[in-house]
């Protein structure tokens, strides 16, 4: 609802790392993240057994070439047998189109289970973080969040769409040549797969380090996408300070941090790819020499040695190919880690177990001796014990920092006492379910939110139920009306994004003409929703809630209190403690802390001095 937590990532958000529940990373393992893929792809198995059969069939099909090769040399190439010759090669050519079609089949099925298993990650990982309280939103810069949708997402993208394919043929296509090389002749087998143990030993080396890399690159993208959404957000401020120079050098440090993490990616890749290139060739010339040692003392044939050369050159290709992949698939696993992390983050704020209802009718809000605190051992309430009677206006003043704002948000729960309730006709709002809380409780932020779409649309919250009639009339209420009547297009008016085309007061009274038009019977909250309008606004809007407030439960917070006058009570906040209570008239006589702050403002606002 735009309500400011006190933890909020500031000017350092850009370089804060992503915060997991109660502050701490939770290290997870290949198997969990395998655990949470298999989760989304499980609906999907029938495909993925089919996907496995034709995948065997293609194995058998690639097998068949050197096994034929080695049947020509040994048999008509020596006997001169033509038409044996003639049959050989038209098996060896039927393969080629069998292959094609079977290939063609997997990887169109296996590629369409990983599209609609990301489509399916997409929808939870997004109503996942829809769930998530003001307090996650609080601590998680927006940069992130976006990155998980985007380069994590994109990863496991090109894992399902390109990487898992290669791999999953490729490791049949190695298990199918060893098995069939070690039933030809296990010991030219053996000879073959003598570097394959080398291979392993150097991919577990380069495993982690990959991985580790991986990792760094994409936190340092999530820092880079957070960097660049912050500075742009407030870019009115870098022009207005001349901050151009800041941004800049700070920009240039994220990049080069962001190139060097590349290259110490690419530096571990290169090396692991080189050597297993190098071990490919050691692995060709053991095979010749084994070879040519299996002919001289006739346990290899001509044909076998030509076949082996194939099926080691084919052995070799799946373990290349993998590795190129390898890069690839370590940093779909870290973007994996990093939305399986988000995933396990439970927000604080949840649905009670068992929901208790308020009747429709009157409301009473009673804030019962609750303490509150953003952090532990900070507190920002401190005891308030206050009743707001049903059909009642209270203004709750006080200097930044008091708790105005914050038991704003305890009332609509998006945060939770530390100790005490709050409830609303004697229910605590920790057993209402929210989205009935929140039709009993409707907050006007300070900066009010703009969605792209028209100004019908951010009335109406895209809820097409509503109707013209009920919309315009808000919009009167809230004395909203008349500017938009005065754009182009009125209610149909593109709104830029953001709300970027309307004033900060108008953005105000369209969030005010939406709280009246969506929960209309609700307890009000006015969260400074005037701060921004001009006198002449003011004096309209005070006039379009005269009416509108008059026998309806209302909090109105506020720094300028000729906004607050005629507020059945006014309560003054220090520190979070309630130190005045009364009528503005009652505090006046008083001449306590309310009196000085009217007077100050008063004398300001008339051009006298204090």
């Amino acid at each position: 609802m735009g309500l400011s937590g006190r933890g909020a990532a500031g000017g350092g958000g850009a370089r804060a790392l992503e915060q997991e529940q109660g502050g701490e990373r939770v290290k997870l393992t290949d198997s969990d993240l395998l655990w949470m893929l298999a989760r989304f792809i499980r609906p999907y198995w029938l495909q993925l057994g089919v996907v496995f059969f034709l995948l065997i069939l293609v194995t058998m099909l690639s097998l068949l070439p050197p096994y034929l090769t080695q049947l020509a040399v040994d048999g008509p190439l020596q006997t001169g047998d033509q038409d044996q010759l003639i049959s050989l090669a038209l098996i060896f050519f039927a393969t080629i189109p069998a292959t094609f079609a079977l290939q063609f089949g997997y990887i169109y099925l296996l590629q369409t289970v990983g599209q609609n298993a990301l489509m399916n990650l997409r929808q939870v990982l997004f109503e996942h973080i829809l769930r998530q309280d003001m307090r996650y939103f609080n601590r998680t810069p927006v940069g992130q969040i976006v990155s998980r949708f985007s380069n994590d997402i994109d990863a496991l993208t090109e894992l399902f769409s390109t990487s898992i394919v290669m791999v999953a043929s490729n490791l049949v296509t190695l298990m199918g040549l060893i098995a069939v090389m070690l039933a030809l002749n296990w010991r030219l087998a053996l000879i073959s797969l003598s570097v394959l143990p080398v291979m392993a030993l150097i991919t577990a080396f380069f495993r982690s380090r990959i991985r580790e890399a991986s990792s760094d690159v994409h936190r340092s993208v999530a820092e880079f996408l957070a960097y660049i959404n912050e500075q742009f957000n407030g870019m009115l401020i870098v022009q207005l300070f001349g901050r151009q120079q800041d941004s800049r050098e700070g920009f240039d440090r994220l990049n080069s941090e962001y190139r060097s993490i590349h290259m110490v990616l690419r530096d571990q890749y290169t090396w692991f790819s080189s050597s297993l290139q190098l071990l490919t060739s050691v692995g060709l010339a053991v095979v010749l020499y084994g070879g040519g040692q299996g002919l001289l003392a006739e346990w290899a044939t001509l044909g076998m040695v030509i076949a082996f050369i194939q099926y080691t050159r084919r052995s070799f290709t799946p373990i290349l190919l993998l590795s190129e992949q390898f890069s690839q698939i370590q940093t779909a696993l870290s973007a994996g880690e990093r939305i399986a992390r988000t995933l396990r983050v439970e927000p604080e704020i949840v649905e009670p177990e068992v929901t208790q209802d308020v009747a429709d009718g009157p409301l009473t809000a009673h804030f019962d001796h609750i303490e509150f605190g953003y952090e532990a051992g900070n507190p920002v309430i401190r005891g308030i014990d206050l009743e707001i009677p049903a059909g009642k206006t209270y203004a709750i003043v006080g200097a930044t920092g008091a708790g105005k704002t914050s038991l704003a948000g305890l009332l609509a729960r998006f945060y939770d006492v530390n100790d005490g309730a709050v409830r609303i006709n004697g229910v605590d709002v920790r057993h209402l379910s929210l989205t009935r809380l929140r039709q009993l409780v409707t907050v006007v932020p300070q900066s009010p939110y703009c969605f792209n779409g028209t100004v019908a649309d951010n009335l109406r919250l895209f809820d097409d139920s509503i109707t013209d009639e009920d919309m315009r009339r808000a919009a009167e209420t809230a004395r909203a009306a008349p500017f938009i009547e005065r754009l182009s297009g009125g209610y149909d008016h593109v709104l830029l994004p953001g709300g970027g085309d309307l004033s900060q007061g108008q953005r105000q009274l369209l969030a005010l003409a939406r709280a009246l038009l969506h929960n209309p019977q609700s307890i009000l909250v006015l969260d400074e929703a005037t701060s921004s309008i001009d006198t002449e606004t003011e004096h309209l809007i005070q006039e379009g809630l005269h009416n509108v407030l008059k026998g309806r439960t209302s909090i109105i917070i506020a720094h300028r209190l000729s906004t607050v006058r005629d507020a059945d009570q006014i309560i003054v906040l220090r520190r979070g403690r309630i130190i005045e209570q009364g009528s503005h008239d009652d505090l006046l006589r008083s001449e306590g802390a309310y009196a000085r702050l009217y007077n100050s403002q008063f004398a300001e606002s008339t051009g006298e001095s204090k």
